[in-house]
């Protein structure tokens, strides 16, 4: 069997009680204005995660194409998708924030003040040396901007796309074996159990935590990977209180960070190493799904506490659909990455607001 391969993180997914605006948001905020999808059809593997019925939804996967993965922004519009009763703690358990990366800190920061972006903390300088700095969306979901040198072609935007995401965890040894063990990020960046003062604007920041930062010695390779680029994750454990279930009692597709999807090539070995390594598929697609305009094969499984992590084998993706232009990954040499002129060939898909 041929072996699995990572390109890198896809996409956060990103849950809004209006796509359309969430789009908005993110495009003028986050320089995330390229609609790879827009798709409309009823969510209905994901059922045992949304009471257990399918349920009506828009989805929309934005990107900036500067570098960096997307943010699929997901809202149910068939029911009225439910926020958190109480504001996220730092470390509770789920998805607590993405990683977004900057070319410019310093000017990231000046321009979100100026747009009246809620500020979370000022400049701060991170374990790993990195300065950055916290933000909230409409939707009260924490993005960190931070510095980062990995870009695939910065025209005139000061930020990139997501390069990684935090995630609150109960015991990060039992999380690094899916992360570290199955996912490739095999390289500790820190290591660190103390109390930090980068979180100290943070609800419940100013506790104690054990906070891992882990990414990957090797270089992807193929697909889109030039466009991904590296990628972080960071595990938190916070020592001094119980953190709560960030979904407890609301569906998938709810407000929040609802899944950090990877894109892959080899859905069927990836779906064995998972399930050998102690962490089955919960969820998984017949092999050619429509996603709006767009087609792949893709599953959900859960860490140890229960966060949703999907992937995609991602075999056609449209470029130009007047033209029948599309990517076609299903049948080429998966080492090899797409050439540049047909990754820029997306930036037809870019809105302008």
């Amino acid at each position: 069997m041929e072996e699995k391969l990572i390109y890198g993180i896809q996409q956060m997914g990103v849950g809004v009680d209006d796509a359309e605006k969430g789009f908005q948001w993110y495009a003028t905020r986050l320089g995330a204005d390229a609609c790879i999808f827009d798709d409309n059809n009823e969510a209905t593997y994901m059922a045992p995660y949304m009471g257990g019925e399918p349920r009506k939804k828009r989805a929309i996967l934005a990107m900036n194409l500067q570098g960096g993965s997307g943010y699929e922004i997901w809202q149910h519009t068939g029911r009225t998708p439910l926020k958190m009763e109480s504001p996220l703690d730092f470390g509770d358990l789920g998805i607590n924030m993405a990683k977004i990366k900057s070319v410019d800190i310093q000017r990231s920061f000046d321009r979100l003040k100026h747009l009246g972006v809620e500020f979370l903390t000022e400049m701060v300088t991170d374990p790993d040396g990195c300065k950055s700095f916290y933000i909230q969306d409409p939707w009260d979901n924490i993005l960190q901007i931070k510095e980062s040198d990995s870009w695939y072609d910065v025209k005139s935007h000061d930020l990139g796309g997501v390069f990684g995401a935090t995630l609150g965890v109960s015991n990060i040894d039992e999380t690094m074996k899916l992360f570290a063990g199955v996912l490739g990020y095999d390289q500790v960046v820190y290591d660190k159990t103390e109390v930090f003062e980068d979180l100290a604007s943070l609800n419940k920041g100013k506790e104690k935590f054990r906070r891992v930062l882990l990414t990957h010695k090797k270089d992807r390779i193929g697909g889109f990977t030039a466009l991904f680029g590296d990628s972080q994750i960071e595990l938190v454990e916070r020592l001094d209180s119980t953190p709560k279930k960030l979904f407890e009692g609301r569906f998938w597709g709810d407000i929040g960070f609802i899944h950090l999807c990877f894109d892959i090539k080899n859905m069927k070995k990836m779906v064995e190493d998972c399930k050998a390594a102690g962490f089955p598929f919960t969820v998984l697609s017949n092999e050619d799904f429509d996603m709006g305009d767009a087609n792949g094969h893709w599953g959900y499984l859960e860490d140890p506490d229960g966060t949703l992590i999907e992937f995609v084998e991602t075999h056609k993706v449209p470029v130009l659909k007047a033209l029948g232009l599309n990517i076609n990954l299903k049948n080429r040499d998966p080492k090899k990455p797409l050439p540049n002129w047909l990754i820029k060939a997306m930036r037809i898909k870019r809105k302008k607001f």
